[in-house]
């Protein structure tokens, strides 16, 4: 995906990919579902840095979450959100779910 694959808005689904070695994309948001808030810049990926590898830059963007989607026992207010800073190369598009099409969702 290019940089301007992703917009301010979208939703996304986060690879759910076990790679071994330095990621940075925690596991308890892969295979979730997010919006993207804002894009963060590009940068070196770091999962190439870690180990003296160089490779193009890759977006940032950050990504909030529903905590309710994250845990399954969340038991706080339902509006509460977790952002975190997902590089592109972790995201897939994903459109809105069926309840955001009458614009439950914020």
């Amino acid at each position: 995906m290019s940089a301007a694959a992703f917009r301010t808005g979208d939703y996304v689904l986060i690879r759910e990919d076990y790679p071994p070695g330095h990621v940075r994309t925690p596991v308890y948001v892969r295979g979730k579902r997010g919006r993207i808030v804002r894009r963060l810049g590009e940068f070196g990926n770091p999962e190439l840095i870690a180990y003296r590898l160089e490779g193009p830059p890759k977006a940032l963007f950050a990504v909030r979450f529903a905590q309710a989607d994250l845990w399954p026992d969340y038991a706080g207010p339902m509006g509460d959100t977790v952002d975190l800073d997902i590089y592109e190369h972790w995201l897939l598009p994903s459109g809105p779910a069926e309840d955001e099409h009458a614009g439950a969702n914020s």
